[in-house]
């Protein structure tokens, strides 16, 4: 396999059977890199179009109305509140980027699309979905790296931080990512193994099994190394390109499992010497006083991210039963309930992607209110237990 250096950001692939792939690597909200791409397809004239998309995402992109099909309490009942706060996060952080820079997130990406569709040029959505990848991240990190990933989220999400396209173009130089990717690496490195490297083989995999002779492949910059080396091993056969094991989702762990039900059974064990050792009337006073810091935290919490008074009372009240029921959570109840008593507008899913920028947005958007709601409900109840577990120990 020949690969010849245009550019820090284009290289051409030739396979030992003469095919050709044109590797473009991009920043999502850079103008730079929708012109770039525009001029490769229209100069290489390539038989096939491959993208970094999956299926759920290009139709987001390609149908504006789909946030008006979600239904938010079905999303928190199926368990898939934390999917859609991540997804929203990094969202709301690429659009932010590109309003400062003056490219919509992505815009590369659709463009590629929409000039292959003129051109009459087969397109190949070549990227995992984007539930998949999310699953697995959260499925191969620990408790301490998920709490570290959601403040990264959250911390992306608030950020004021401005970006120049000057910026945004050095994060397109290879030495500048492998950099970034390295320190990813050192802070969470479950993560990266599921968003970078499990992706630069499935894209890599893709492009070369997608038909075509001539194929220009439209990837974020932080995939083409991964993905030259990825094309080199599949050329040689050194590994396969089936990407089935790649769509898996890793069962919880027994260990989780048991980790799960450890304090809830503590607590109940504790209580229980509490009736045991001190009589009816302390057990009972070390019950209240666990179940009052417990929906107090939970209270406060809900109330900050924007709950109504009835959501944050009932799921003050219902808190405790929550946390010594594990595979329940405060945090769906109280996602249903303020989007039952604060339901969602029309105007909430339309402006859903923009509100998601600002922090006042957050509050504002009765979507994202649900997901605020639906986060600081589920931190307070686990702070409230962390505060009344030593407390409740002392009361022996």
């Amino acid at each position: 396999m020949l690969v010849e250096k245009i550019s820090d950001t284009y290289h051409r692939i030739t396979f030992s059977d003469g095919r050709q792939v044109f590797l473009v690597g991009t920043a999502h909200v850079s103008k730079d890199s929708v012109n770039e791409v525009a001029r490769i397809i229209e100069e290489e004239n390539p038989d096939r179009v491959c993208i970094e998309l999956d299926g759920g995402r290009m139709q987001n992109k390609s149908e504006k109305k789909n946030w008006e099909n979600m239904d938010i309490r079905k999303v928190f009942k199926e368990g898939k509140g934390f999917l859609l706060l991540a997804n929203t996060a990094l969202a709301s952080f690429q659009k932010r980027m590109g309003t400062q820079t003056g490219s919509e997130p992505g815009a590369e990406i659709i463009g590629a699309a929409k000039l292959a569709q003129e051109k009459d040029i087969p397109v190949s959505l070549c990227d995992r979905e984007i539930h998949t990848t999310f699953k697995r991240a959260w499925a191969t990190s620990s408790l301490w790296n998920k709490c570290k990933l959601l403040a990264t989220l959250i911390s992306a999400v608030f950020s004021n931080e401005e970006i120049s396209e000057e910026e945004l173009e050095k994060l397109k130089n290879q030495e500048t990512l492998e950099s970034m990717l390295n320190e990813v690496a050192k802070e969470l490195p479950s993560v990266k193994t599921v968003l970078i490297d499990e992706r630069d083989q499935f894209l890599a995999s893709k492009i070369f099994d997608a038909p075509g002779d001539r194929k220009v492949a439209v990837i974020g910059a932080g995939h083409t190394a991964g993905i030259i080396k990825t094309l080199e091993k599949l050329e040689k056969k050194e590994i396969s390109s089936d990407t089935t094991p790649l769509t898996v989702i890793p069962p919880a762990s027994k260990w989780s499992k048991v980790v799960g039900w450890l304090i809830p059974l503590a607590i109940v064990a504790i209580i229980i010497v509490g009736f045991t050792n001190n009589g009816w009337d302390q057990g009972m006073r070390t019950f209240l006083y666990w179940v009052l810091v417990n929906s107090l935290s939970t209270l406060i919490f809900t109330f900050a991210g924007g709950g109504s008074f009835l959501t944050a009372l009932l799921s003050a009240i219902t808190a405790p039963y929550f946390v010594l029921n594990p595979v329940l959570g405060v945090g769906m109840f109280a996602g249903i309930m303020q989007a039952t008593f604060k339901k969602p507008k029309v105007k909430d899913f339309e402006g859903m992607s923009e509100d998601a920028t600002t922090f006042k947005g957050w509050y504002k958007n009765r979507i994202l209110r649900c997901l605020l709601v639906f986060l600081t409900s589920t931190i307070g109840s686990m702070l409230g237990s962390l505060v009344a577990f030593p407390m409740i120990i002392a009361r022996l």
